[in-house]
């Protein structure tokens, strides 16, 4: 027999791709959220715009609210390049910013699920920041700013970074023109909005890294927005119970520093004496309700809002940041006792 009437083995040929077909979802990368980037540009704007009337001073107080409105926008352009959680056909329809507002408080398990594909955050940094401004403006107007800056400033002339007389003097003019001058007060509590959206970044990108070690999985955004609305409950809560407060008590009988963040005594801080026991004041001062319902709010909504975070993950994380606020506060008591005297 020949050997061309064996036959030779020809492998066979893969069918060809349909020229439509698309790639598969894993392939495909999650958007970034360029939609921030004008807002950011704009605010960018107006910082520099602002810190120029301050330094020509058209503007009272605008070098610090123009340097706080430029790297809000900074801040925010650099986010924009976060990518945004990956969408799926299974992902709900967005609630609504108020759907959301308002369903935190009965159903927070469904939106934090909703974060989960839509994580939106604005609606929560403007409640958050508008009731925390509104709370300051009041607790200004009716302390007065007089008494308010002149303790200040007495305590600060008791504690370990007294700066000298003359600086002293000048800082505390200033202070008193910042809390009197009505355009002042505006730029106040509109660094309020920058020095909130900041802060819950930095815990934000803390809860984000805290998953990873736990074995978890989720996205920046999602801890963003998921940190924001475990705030708000709370916010909400502490500062309309607080403004309620404030209108009851007489001015005399309210702690200028200390009643500035809330006047609800929900907690164990009751006990000690801050001058005498800091630390131990401190201490008192998270063991409440409050402050367990934030607790039990950012476990649920880490574990809700992450594409794959445990309970047991969620509830780390969420403790590891409790811990370490409570030891950041009992250090900061201890070394400026006099402020919370």
């Amino acid at each position: 027999m020949s050997d061309s009437s064996v036959e030779s083995f020809q492998p066979s040929t893969p069918p060809p791709t349909p020229p439509n077909t698309s790639p598969p979802a894993s392939a495909v990368q999650a958007p970034r959220p360029v939609h921030l980037r004008k807002p950011a540009i704009a605010l960018f704007v107006l910082g520099i715009l602002i810190l120029i009337g301050g330094i020509a001073k058209f503007i009272p107080g605008g070098p610090a609210t123009g340097g706080a409105f430029a790297f809000w926008g900074v801040l925010l352009f650099a986010l924009s390049f976060i990518r945004l959680p990956q969408p799926t056909a299974a992902d709900e329809p967005p609630m609504s910013g108020v759907q959301k507002v308002l369903g935190i408080f009965y159903e927070p398990t469904r939106v934090f699920k909703n974060l989960r594909a839509h994580p939106h955050w604005l609606a929560a940094l403007l409640v958050i920041g508008g009731v925390n401004a509104l709370y300051f403006a009041a607790f200004t107007q009716r302390l007065t700013p007089e008494v308010i800056v002149n303790y200040t400033f007495d305590k600060l002339a008791d504690s370990p970074i007294k700066p000298p007389a003359d600086q002293m003097e000048a800082a505390k003019e200033q202070a008193l023109q910042q809390a009197k001058q009505p355009i002042q007060r505006v730029q106040t509590a509109a660094k309020t909005f920058v020095g909130i959206f900041a802060f819950i970044c930095f815990v934000a990108a803390i809860c984000l890294l805290g998953v990873l070690a736990f074995g978890g999985r989720i996205n920046f955004w999602q801890a963003l927005a998921a940190t924001l609305y475990a705030a708000l409950p709370v916010a909400v809560i502490s500062k309309l119970l607080s403004l309620v407060i404030l209108y009851i008590k007489a001015p005399e009988d309210i702690h200028p520093i200390l009643a500035q963040e809330t006047l609800v005594t929900d907690n164990l801080g009751i006990l000690f004496a801050p001058a005498e026991h800091p630390a131990l004041f401190v201490l008192g001062s998270v063991i409440g309700v409050l402050s367990f319902y934030g607790l039990w709010l950012r476990a649920k909504g880490l574990a809700n809002a992450g594409q794959k975070v445990s309970s047991s993950a969620a509830w780390g994380v969420s403790i590891t940041l409790f811990v370490l606020a409570l030891i950041f506060g009992m250090i900061f008591a201890t070394l400026f006792s006099s402020f919370i005297s």
